[in-house]
């Protein structure tokens, strides 16, 4: 039996400070408490003086092959006017082969101005297939060439949940929202250079050196939510026995077989991977004007996409069937309250409300707080999502929906499970810096922050009990992060400077590259 003492200033949790230790035996929490009270002769001892240990940080939702993309494929997140996504584009292109596809991700329409047109695209990439996506994913623009690669014209109607934006002449702008993307994903995708595994497996040791012990990865079996990946369960399933963190995985398909098939590939894939379950889609984002209200965005005469359908339902039924957990995604208020109502049948039928996920809940009916709060189920939450958002967002939903936007406190004191998370790449991936925007929100109605107990709950007990990976308790496996903080005796900006100076899985320190790769966040020692 390998037993060992790790030894910090202190062990904190977000329900206090527990000791200044941790014992292990086996890969187990064995003791938590003062060094001096838990010593035992013949015991190993770790040293982290002036650091403190955190239960391990866990990110609830995360795509982790959209995240690769981002890391080593076009980013445009540079991009600050039409000129500099042309000039980006341009690079990509010059890099790659003749005919290959140009695939880019996180263009910010609220930087740039506004969304590129096709004759723009057209104009920076030359006759080569190009598909850009918006931040969030649910927005995509494509080129000339790409439209006809995937044969959209203006006699191609808007698929169920999607549409494509036309000129008055009803000629496609190039502008696809929603499941109007996957019309042209597949064709493009065809074009492009896939995701090489050691790609992958890198950009995953970046996320152990910020201290994450565990994610809830979510892939897209079409291909179409990040399209130029690869195959994603192919590319999780080979790298699964070197991941430095665990992996609880959530299928999007609507193919109930399929998601069978994937769960025994992943139930076999490494010791720290694991199928979760299906993950559906009710809307898109308040960013390409999708999410689903009730009533019109303040700033354009649209009610959204709903995209919840029987195919939800049947999905939803299988996955419980087989055991495992449901994550429908739901912005608007609209599709929210759809999401509940299907919550509401499948737990009459004898659904755990545990296995049951609302992801984002972003804004919701007064009515709508309460009911989520007393069916038990969880709400994965993005507090980043704010300093995205902070600039339009009022101008979105209106100011009197703006209260009950990301609503943390009010769904928090309402009795709702709270679990954090990224969304990356749709934000980065850093777990401080969603702590500390859930505490001061970028300024945005101050009257809905969380604490700094509260934040941190959101990123270990929160998130561990929406994926089921380890809490910091006795009898359960030694996931630690090791700070170079305490964070909760710092305010918000010194938050998301925070540095994980190691990281522990089932009693061992994760070996991290000495200059990982992370995107978007500082770099930690490790």
């Amino acid at each position: 039996m390998r037993r060992r003492l790790i030894v910090a200033d202190r062990v904190r949790t977000a329900t206090g400070t527990r000791g200044n230790a941790v014992r292990v035996a086996d890969g187990l929490i064995e003791a938590i408490g003062e060094a001096d009270d838990i010593r035992t002769p013949d015991l190993t001892e770790e040293r982290y003086t002036g650091c403190v240990v955190t239960p391990g940080l866990v990110d609830a939702h995360f795509h982790p092959l959209g995240y690769t993309a981002a890391l080593m494929r076009l980013n445009l997140d540079a991009a600050q006017n039409m000129s500099d996504l042309e000039e980006l584009i341009n690079e990509a292109a010059a890099n790659l082969e003749p005919g290959r596809a140009v695939v880019g991700t996180r263009l910010n329409d609220q930087i740039v101005g506004r969304l590129p047109t096709r004759t723009q695209l057209d104009a920076a990439g030359g006759d080569r297939p190009i598909l850009i996506y918006r931040y969030c994913g649910h927005v995509a623009v494509a080129n000339t060439a790409a439209l006809e690669l995937a044969g959209i014209g203006s006699s191609t109607p808007d698929p169920p949940g999607g549409s494509i934006d036309r000129d008055s002449g009803g000629i496609p702008t190039g502008v696809l929202r929603e499941t109007a993307i996957a019309l042209a994903a597949g064709p493009v995708g065809s074009r492009t250079g896939d995701l090489e595994p050691g790609e992958v497996l890198a950009a995953m040791q970046g996320l152990a050196s910020l201290g994450l012990t565990s994610i809830g990865a979510i892939i897209d079996l079409s291909g179409d939510l990040w399209c130029g990946v690869g195959n994603e369960l192919e590319l999780l399933t080979e790298i699964g026995p070197d991941l430095p963190l665990r992996m609880s995985v959530l299928v999007t398909t609507d193919d109930p077989q399929a998601l069978e098939s994937a769960a025994g590939r992943l139930s076999s894939a490494g010791p720290w991977i694991r199928f979760l379950g299906v993950k559906q889609f009710a809307d898109g984002s308040f960013g390409g004007h999708t999410a689903a209200m009730h009533h019109p965005y303040a700033d354009r005469d649209t009610v959204g996409t709903m995209r919840i359908d029987a195919g939800t339902e049947r999905m939803a039924r299988a996955a419980l069937a087989m055991g495992s957990r449901v994550a429908v995604h739901a912005i608007g208020d609209r599709a929210n309250e759809a999401v509940l109502d299907l919550f509401e049948d499948l737990i009459r039928d004898g659904a755990h409300p545990a296995d049951l996920r609302v992801e984002h809940a972003s804004v919701l009916a007064h009515r709508d707080l309460g009911r989520l709060a007393a069916l038990g189920v969880t709400a994965v939450v993005q507090p980043a999502f704010l300093m995205s958002e902070t600039a339009w967002l009022e101008e979105r939903v209106g100011r009197d929906r703006l209260d009950r936007t990301y609503a943390f406190r009010s769904l928090l004191e309402a009795g709702v499970l709270l679990a954090g998370s990224s969304d990356c790449p749709v934000e980065p991936p850093s777990p401080w810096w969603g702590m500390a925007a859930a505490r001061d929100r970028g300024g945005l109605t101050p009257a809905q922050q969380l604490n700094a107990a509260e934040a941190l709950a959101l990123f270990t007990t929160g998130a561990a009990g929406a994926i089921g990976s380890p809490v910091l308790e006795i009898g359960e496996p030694c996931d630690l992060t090791i700070v170079d903080r305490d964070p909760l005796e710092i305010g918000p900006d010194e938050l998301r400077e925070t540095k994980a100076v190691a990281t522990w899985i089932e009693g061992e320190p994760v070996q991290v590259p000495a200059e990982p790769i992370v995107w978007g966040a500082p770099s930690t020692a490790g």
